[in-house]
């Protein structure tokens, strides 16, 4: 996919958006009036720690990293309500998608959309403080209302972290799917063949895959290096799936 073709790209509603009641405003903005983009694929999710993590592995180490997982999460906006914390996740697909959407949402820092490009989407959001134990400012976290991918490479990472093909119709799927034939399970950070207690199936005899993961499965239960980690791969199979394990 390229400029003047058909693109897609991942488009995230924030925990701060529904604490504001912006989605429908968020879902406007976008709508195939203004950009001529269509939805290829929506859910609504509830994010667990392994998704976040994969989803902003770029910032591991930051001052804000915790925070960022926390805010995504939906801990900072709903701490007594758990049923409430949630994402919108969207694939919107199109000519020029990546930067229709980018254009739409604005810059990354709210107080720069604000000054920059008044009216975008994230010109609603704010900067809020991050403290350490004594109470000083170490760094910010900010609200910024959605996610958009940047690039049409990272809109493919981030569409196969947060959607299995099957969640989108096969028309259209812009990546290479293939079905599975073979039990892939997730058991203390490897992939395996056979159930074992404590074991949670990733994928079954007749599952469609991305490609690309099942790749990847196949090179990490060898023990070898793959081009994707194990973590990013399991995360969406398990999204709203209740297992035993701390994930």
């Amino acid at each position: 996919m390229g400029k003047g073709e058909l693109e897609q790209t991942l488009v995230l509603i924030k925990p701060d958006a529904m604490k504001n009641s912006l989605t429908g405003y968020v879902l406007a903005q976008l709508s195939e009036f203004h950009t001529g983009l269509c939805f290829a694929g929506l859910k609504v999710v509830q994010v667990t720690r392994m998704l976040a993590e994969e989803h902003y592995v770029e910032h591991r180490g930051k001052g804000f990293y915790s925070a960022l997982l926390d805010y995504i999460m939906g801990f900072l906006h709903y701490p007594d309500e758990p049923h409430r914390r949630r994402v919108v996740a969207i694939v919107y697909q199109g000519v020029d998608a990546v930067q229709k959407v980018r254009a739409i949402a604005g810059p990354t820092n709210p107080h720069v959309a604000r000054d920059e490009k008044p009216g975008c989407i994230r010109a609603l959001g704010t900067l809020v403080p991050i403290l350490d134990e004594n109470g000083k400012e170490i760094d910010q976290r900010m609200d910024n209302l959605i996610h958009a991918s940047a690039t049409l490479e990272e809109a493919e990472r981030e569409i196969k972290l947060w959607f299995r093909p099957n969640d989108i119709p096969p028309e259209m799927r812009a990546y290479e799917t293939q079905g599975s034939e073979e039990h892939f399970y997730y058991k203390g950070e490897t992939v395996v063949d056979a159930y074992a207690p404590g074991a949670v199936c990733i994928l079954a005899p007749g599952d469609v895959a991305w490609a690309s993961d099942l790749r990847a499965l196949q090179t990490l239960r060898q023990g070898l290096p793959a081009p994707y980690s194990l973590r990013s791969i399991v995360a969406k199979y398990l999204l709203n799936r209740r297992v035993s394990f701390d994930w």
